[in-house]
């Protein structure tokens, strides 16, 4: 059954477009069926016939969407464009912040602030409320970090973020050896390697317990990890969860119910806490990136090159 939240949204966006005689600035349907059923228990997740909205365009690389719920609002970044965005249903789109080191990762700590990770800067900052922005880390062994690429908070208050070279400035010397999983403890300057065998570390979520920790990997394998978590935050070999095609996995989200949301080429693939693949939500460009957001946390917008997509689900997102 359609959302009266989303339905109310995009009546007001056609009507307010129709206004200045201009066409309406986001498309309630993919060119294709947004929603493809696999399995049956994928109706649980998202109605067959729920629309997808388009809230943003025309931009250069959209990734890290993050709900701000103090504010009710999303930010994202746009990578190229060295900024963060923010949209709501009142005020629509706008720019958040312009010079924000080409932010990729966002999330939002159990305080409400948000915290980025950005790859000119090779470092993870915190926004606390007052507008502030302060560095959490940008070294390991007192060397520069690679180019933070994707973060997630613990309810324990460590932080734990990826480390690829993707937006390693160009003309500045790599010095990691390796592409490691980091985690910053509260109250510590330097980060400490909890993984290193991936190839291009990316995306990655916890499960609703913290128990497990899901890890996506861009690189060759293109596949996601899930992995343990110990007692004293250190992880145990994890194996695959599974295989993304097409494309490759990078933001990875978790449902209440431990049901793991992974971006493709296609879209949203959505998996069983087995593993088993229920279903897609469609994007007309390669997904990158998604998180749960709107006053229920039942809001999945997923970040897609240039655009950024919303669907309505019948489950909320895992805090």
């Amino acid at each position: 059954m359609r959302s009266q939240w989303l339905t109310a949204l995009i009546v007001l966006i056609v009507a307010a477009a129709s206004a200045a005689g201009k066409e309406p600035a986001m498309k309630t349907e993919t060119s294709k069926p947004a929603i493809e059923v696999l399995d049956g228990a994928f109706r649980a997740v998202v109605s067959a016939d729920a629309p997808i909205a388009q809230i943003a365009k025309d931009l250069k690389f959209t990734e890290g969407p993050a709900w701000m719920p103090e504010g009710k609002f999303l930010v994202f970044s746009d990578i190229p464009a060295d900024a963060i965005y923010r949209w709501d249903e009142a005020g629509g789109l706008k720019v958040w912040r312009q010079g924000s080191h080409n932010s990729n990762g966002n999330t939002v700590d159990r305080e409400g602030r948000l915290v980025t990770c950005e790859h000119s800067a090779r470092r993870v900052t915190r926004t606390d409320k007052d507008g502030k922005v302060e560095v959490l880390v940008s070294t390991y062994n007192a060397k520069k970090l690679n180019s933070p690429n994707d973060v997630v908070v613990k309810g324990d208050g460590t932080i734990w973020f990826t480390d690829p070279p993707y937006g390693l400035p160009q003309g500045q010397p790599r010095e990691q050896d390796k592409n490691y999983v980091f985690r910053l403890d509260p109250g510590a300057k330097e980060a400490v390697a909890v993984a290193s065998d991936f190839d291009m570390p990316n995306g990655l979520c916890f499960s609703p317990d913290e128990k497990l920790l899901y890890i996506a990997d861009s690189g060759k394998p293109h596949h996601v990890r899930r992995l343990t978590v110990k007692a004293d935050n250190t992880l145990e070999v994890g194996e695959v969860f599974t295989v993304i095609s097409p494309g490759v996995p990078d933001g990875i989200r978790m449902d209440r119910d431990g049901r793991l949301f992974s971006t493709a080429g296609d879209g949203v693939h959505v998996f069983s806490p087995e593993g088993k693949l229920l279903g897609k939500i469609r994007t007309p460009k390669s997904a990158a990136n998604c998180t749960f957001g709107g006053p229920d946390k039942k809001t999945l917008f997923i970040t897609a090159c240039s655009e950024v997509w919303m669907v309505r689900l019948n489950v909320a997102g895992a805090r």
